[in-house]
């Protein structure tokens, strides 16, 4: 593996949010919930040390919902939502697979994450160790 190849590289639609992850995802967690059926989100939960914004802060805007823990970022000119700060992992940032640069999602392991009930399934969550 190369050095390019330990990273994750990604963004929204129109190019003006770009990222990178100083990782590869190993599999991707589906939702349930409201928000992230209608979105189509593929998670992959990381350290917020690995990951790193490159460009379009400016462009981002924040939705956040229900108890507002969760801050859901878009781009404001194309509407995709590249990562989010999550509410499970506040510490953490939450990429959307589907958004990243040559990752074939299909190919991941998927695990399923009971967001409709989300308070049940955050506890499984912590007593399994947050994995």
């Amino acid at each position: 593996m190369s050095s390019s190849d330990a990273f994750a590289r990604g963004g929204c639609h129109c190019g003006r949010v770009r990222f990178e992850v100083a990782a590869r995802p190993e599999k991707v967690v589906v939702c349930n919930c409201s928000v992230c059926t209608k979105k189509a989100y593929l998670h992959w939960i990381v350290p917020r040390g690995v990951f790193r914004l490159l460009a379009g802060a400016d462009d981002l805007v924040t939705y956040a919902f229900n108890t507002g823990a969760a801050k859901h970022l878009f781009c404001r000119v194309c509407g995709v939502a590249p990562y989010y700060v999550p509410r499970s992992d506040p510490d953490r940032i939450d990429v959307n697979v589907r958004c990243l640069d040559n990752v074939d999602a299909a190919a991941l392991p998927v695990e399923e994450y009971d967001g409709r009930n989300w308070e049940a399934a955050y506890g499984r969550y912590r007593s399994s160790g947050g994995t």
